[in-house]
């Protein structure tokens, strides 16, 4: 399927029903159908509304959508979304509060490349902000970078990590976040050898894939079962002409979002059929919860192919950081090499993409580092989503990685909860 005819097929199909649903929605609005007796119209009008909006959404990248934040002073600091380095594949960018006095924590959130962009960790981020100096790690649609910019696989993922952490210097908090867990302990590894007094102080890793084997989950078994040859013909295509990587080899968003969708497929028609009932009704609003969620769920990105065939031959298949012989630019990297970082891992009991047991692999990988420098959480009833961005996150997890970035930083403050933040491993 390494044509540019899929993907413009994928991409005319996208196009025709975010166009039939605007004709739709516009033919059913005329003031005229109001004297018709039956709704259908006005059901009419709303299915054209929900197909032109969802349609339209699959690529748009969502903004971040964060206007301010209040300071200790009680006022309202306006968020600029600075980019502090800039590179083909990724930026590194820093949610500035305006005239607001620079917090002592400085946090980088490494944000997932699997699909979806990484305003997927806006409420992480705006939960965060009011206390720590935010960075964030805002992958690039592989669509939009030509040709001539080369690849892009997990061993560039980890070096744009290296860079990005030599850049924001020694006293960084890191907090990766489901795919990038792997590569984020690869990469602190990497700085263990290779630049030591750039290593970030913290390094928190939540709900990632360190050992997939630890605990069998639907996206685990489905990395054994299938081969590389059936993932590559089956999976890749190559950018259309519509985009500036015309000809580039990627997994596009649009073939990912079918999968997504799939896996729930009732759900989502059921989400579908209440929003045109709403919208037809005059319920819905332009924020409402069903537009909030689906304006951020599908809008998706493609990915390098490059990438993804490295992420599931080598940390799914052969299970190299697992088994510590991850290599970089032809050198292995140790992750017992890593002594001075303090390193928690959370998960949740009932994650169904990276089981309990798959993150926390990575302690037992850290044999240099002393057993005060680990720590671990399990949240009880928390699933995927729910471990980085839901309730789980802000009421119980958030405090307890405050507590660990701030008791390794030496100016531990009492616990938000009046007991033991973690529990030492």
């Amino acid at each position: 399927m390494k044509l540019m005819f899929t993907y413009d097929v994928m991409e005319s199909a996208r196009n025709t029903n975010e166009w039939l649903g605007a004709t739709a929605r516009a033919f059913a609005s005329y003031p005229a159908w109001g004297l018709a007796p039956a709704p259908w119209f006005n059901l009419l009008a709303a299915w054209g509304e929900v197909t032109e909006r969802s349609f339209s959404r699959m690529v748009v990248k969502p903004d971040w959508g964060i206007p301010s934040v209040v300071g200790e002073d009680g006022r309202d600091h306006p968020i600029a979304v600075d980019t502090v380095v800039n590179r083909p594949f990724g930026s590194l960018v820093h949610f500035r509060a305006v005239g607001r006095t620079t917090r002592p924590r400085k946090v980088l959130l490494v944000a997932p490349m699997s699909g979806h962009y990484a305003t997927l960790l806006r409420s992480t981020v705006v939960s965060l902000l009011p206390e720590a100096e935010v960075y964030v790690t805002d992958w690039h649609n592989a669509r939009d970078i030509p040709v001539s910019e080369g690849k892009f696989d997990i061993e560039d993922y980890t070096l744009y990590l290296v860079d990005f952490m030599k850049t924001l210097g020694p006293d960084t908090n890191v907090i990766a976040v489901c795919q990038p867990a792997p590569l984020t302990l690869a990469a602190v590894a990497y700085l263990a050898e290779e630049d030591p007094a750039a290593q970030p102080r913290t390094m928190t890793l939540i709900g990632g894939p360190i050992d997939p084997a630890a605990k069998e989950t639907e996206v685990t078994d489905f990395g054994r079962r299938i081969t590389m040859g059936q993932l590559e013909q089956s999976m890749i295509q190559r950018v259309g002409f519509k985009y500036r990587g015309a000809g580039r080899l990627v997994y596009p968003g649009l073939l990912q979002l079918q999968s997504f969708i799939s896996m729930n497929a009732e759900t989502h028609a059921k989400a579908f059929f209440d929003q045109v009932i709403a919208s037809s009704k005059g319920e819905a609003t332009d924020a409402d919860r069903h537009n909030k969620f689906y304006d951020e769920y599908l809008a998706v990105m493609d990915m390098p192919a490059e990438f993804y065939l490295s992420t599931v031959e080598r940390v799914f298949k052969r299970r190299v950081i697992a088994r510590n012989v991850f290599t970089v630019a032809g050198k292995q990297v140790d992750i017992g090499k890593i002594t001075d970082v303090a390193v928690m891992i959370v998960e949740g009991e009932k994650d169904d993409i990276s089981a309990p047991g798959q993150c926390l692999a990575a302690l037992d990988l850290c044999t240099g580092l002393p057993a005060e420098k680990k720590d671990s959480h399990l949240e009880p009833g928390a699933g995927h989503y729910g471990i980085f961005a839901g309730k789980s996150w802000r009421n119980n997890i958030r405090p307890l990685v405050l507590d660990f970035i701030d008791r390794n930083a030496g100016t531990a403050r009492p616990s938000r909860r009046g007991k033991p933040a973690i529990r030492a491993v």
